[in-house]
């Protein structure tokens, strides 16, 4: 059977959820971003609070509404082509969700919309202001290099972006570095 979980959004988080279940007996077969695959049928309610409980102490939370379910699995498409050095951006977002889900993109709008009090698109874009941060603190990377894998059309457009979300200039926030990031599980 296969679990969702709520905020496992990196390698650690999985590492952390993978460990936990194990520790309370189950067999655990994979781990991707917000799910994880047991060698169990079905879980009972009270196994279900259980491990619920056990999940919440690490800040994760074992989702059973299957529109919070698709929610996550929306969010976590969406971290990986942020995050993934080698995602490819050849389709644009809405393509994607449309061909992954098998659903037209404005339902899949509305119901992100409507639970998460957000759109999918300001979502992904604080992602990706987010992930700038990230790599502009690296300083591995040139600009128009960061502009380039985040799939801006220019150093320019990234600027105007990440000023327009963080309301500082790309420079600006070099120089202060880092105090103003958020947790991928806060966005």
């Amino acid at each position: 059977m296969t679990i969702s979980i709520k905020n496992m959004v990196c390698n650690r988080c999985k590492m952390i959820v993978s460990k936990l279940l194990t520790e309370q007996g189950y067999n655990v077969l994979s781990v991707e971003l917000g799910e994880v695959k047991i060698n169990k049928q079905e879980l009972s309610n009270k196994e279900s609070s259980i491990l619920d409980k056990s999940l919440n102490k690490y800040g994760f939370e074992l989702l059973l509404e299957e529109e919070m379910i698709k929610i996550e699995r929306i969010k976590n498409l969406i971290i990986q082509l942020v995050y993934d050095e080698n995602s490819e951006f050849d389709k644009n977002l809405s393509t994607i969700l449309k061909e992954k889900f098998h659903q037209d993109y404005s339902s899949i709008s509305k119901l992100f919309s409507k639970k998460e009090g957000t759109t999918i698109e300001k979502y992904f874009i604080n992602l990706k202001i987010e992930r700038a941060k990230e790599l502009i603190i690296y300083n591995q990377l040139s600009l128009s290099e960061i502009a380039y894998r985040l799939n801006y059309s220019s150093t320019a457009q990234l600027s105007n972006q990440f000023k327009k979300i963080t309301g500082v200039t790309p420079r600006a926030f070099k120089k202060t570095h880092g105090n103003k990031r958020q947790s991928i599980d806060e966005l």
